[in-house]
């Protein structure tokens, strides 16, 4: 067997490194992309990127349509997407983050998913107060009426925003927002804050802080929230509701694959240490 010297093995890393650089840059890109273009981005010759090219090509994960000169992703880096998403359990990710984060602030802490319907919920840890403020795992949170709902509004698909601001919004408080104008000044007010909060919106005397969870392609797929009585969690969260909430999403973002947070998520909330 031909022996593999430290060089060789340093090139061949340096070789995965180019070709994983390529697929992710191909599959953040809307249109068909030119290696020139490529070369540029990832920072390499166009020549070295052309001979990359090529190998993903020759295993499918790459594609040239006939006549053309550009490239994109192919049908096996889509499958095996599709597969790692079917596998990839964002309440497992999430647990360890959210029993610290408990462990911490003593508030009840739950994880959503952004489902079509609105903020589904995956995963729920209970807080330490005698008496229990929960939400049920698989409840559906709506859209306007929940602090992980208004997240999906702010930072997930804009077709789905569109479509709740134009639909009839139901009252489930005094509190819940219900008119577009004020839904759409609240979704701008989240968006600046970096968080959400829903205080008796969804139930009278509750409040919920969210903020944002995003994977490796920088999509919102969901919000890890606290929850509890406006007693103890205000209208006005604290700095260090705020500050923890907001890194505790920074951390399970990153687990995610998530580089840039604090770019997706601009806050004036600066981030704690753990």
């Amino acid at each position: 067997m031909p022996r593999t010297s430290g060089p060789a093995m340093g090139d061949g890393i340096q070789a995965v490194s180019l070709a994983l650089r390529i697929l992710e840059h191909l599959a953040v890109q809307r249109g068909d992309t030119g290696v020139t273009a490529i070369a540029t981005a990832i920072g390499v010759s166009k020549s070295r990127a052309h001979r990359h090219l090529r190998t993903l090509m020759e295993q499918d994960y790459v594609i040239q349509a006939a006549g053309s000169d550009k490239y994109r992703v192919g049908a096996r880096l889509v499958t095996l997407g599709r597969l790692v998403a079917e596998h990839f359990d964002l309440a497992s990710v999430a647990r360890p983050v959210m029993r610290e984060l408990r462990d911490l602030l003593g508030h009840p802490v739950v994880v959503s998913q952004i489902d079509p319907g609105g903020a589904r919920v995956l995963a729920t840890i209970p807080g330490n107060a005698p008496i229990e403020i929960s939400v049920r795992e698989g409840s559906v949170l709506s859209f306007h009426g929940s602090s992980q709902g208004k997240v999906a509004l702010a930072w997930g698909d804009e077709t789905v925003c569109k479509r709740v601001l134009a639909s009839r919004l139901e009252r489930q408080t005094p509190s819940t927002i219900v008119g577009a104008t004020a839904l759409r000044a609240e979704i701008a007010l989240v968006r600046a804050r970096g968080y959400a909060v829903s205080p008796n919106e969804t139930l009278p005397g509750v409040n919920a802080l969210a903020a944002p969870l995003f994977d490796a392609s920088a999509a919102c797929v969901g919000a890890i929230a606290i929850v509890d009585s406006i007693q103890y969690l205000e209208a006005t969260p604290s700095d260090d509701q705020l500050r923890r909430v907001i890194h505790a999403a920074e951390q399970i973002s990153r687990a995610l694959g998530c580089t840039d947070y604090a770019r997706l998520v601009p806050s004036t909330i600066d981030s704690i240490a753990v």
